[in-house]
């Protein structure tokens, strides 16, 4: 017998109905557990959707931005997550980023210094645990047209392709780029290894007219807070 079940919401516990909540108290009144159950729909025999729910934030750290980077063996290895459910979850996530990255108070996201930068990428970089490597594709004016994560890896490296870094530059049809990476370990110091891959890449827009206008290294220093290392800002590009 499949586990997983159904239960209407008149039969849901009074702590359990999270979209009843929602159409008495507003959307803003739910945690995010309650967000989460509502996508998830039913839990197990002998388990609530919302603690189905809980697990999977517990999983992630508690963080939404940790929870957007799971892959899909990652949420379906928790019980009450078959495929439908996990990848509900992974869509609705995804849009979410797709959202933040369009616009904000009805006007194009333009992003033309590092510290823009900066401030669109923190929150998807600082806090995780492993070295990830993003590209932000740009239009002529600066409008985010989008972004991509190009590669992740361990502690201290992550490998980048050029081929697929401008491939989702053609896709896009930037005009010019940004790049951002992260330092689990908390250092803000650009390696040997971050300056020649800018170069790299820098020379490889440079033939294909798609310009470099910044990488920044992202980092939480030891006041717990995210800094970050602009090679425009300090000369490098």
């Amino acid at each position: 017998m499949n586990e997983n079940f159904s239960l209407s919401l008149k039969e849901w516990a009074d702590e359990d109905k999270p979209r009843e909540k929602m159409l008495a108290k507003g959307k803003k009144e739910l945690t995010n557990a309650e967000l989460i159950a509502i996508l998830l729909r039913s839990g197990l025999r002998g388990k609530s959707v919302v603690e189905v729910a809980k697990e999977v934030l517990t999983r992630s750290g508690n963080s939404l931005t940790t929870l957007s980077q799971m892959e899909f063996k990652q949420l379906s290895a928790v019980k009450g997550l078959g495929a439908a459910k996990a990848t509900t979850l992974m869509a609705a996530l995804e849009l979410g980023w797709r959202m933040h990255g369009e616009i904000r108070n009805g006007k194009e996201l333009i992003i033309n210094n590092s510290e823009n930068l900066f401030n669109y990428m923190s929150p998807l970089l600082a806090d995780i645990d492993h070295e990830e490597f993003w590209a932000i594709f740009l239009s002529n004016r600066g409008k985010v047209l989008g972004r991509q994560r190009i590669s992740m890896g361990g502690l201290t490296a992550t490998p980048v392709d050029l081929r697929i870094l401008f491939r989702y530059a053609f896709e896009y049809k930037a005009v010019s780029l940004m790049v951002a990476h992260n330092h689990p370990s908390g250092s803000l110091k650009a390696s040997q290894e971050d300056k020649t891959l800018t170069r790299q890449i820098s020379e490889a827009g440079r033939i294909l007219e798609i310009r470099l206008l910044d990488h920044i290294v992202i980092a939480i220093g030891p006041n717990g807070k995210a800094d970050y290392y602009s090679f425009h800002d300090n000369g490098l590009l």
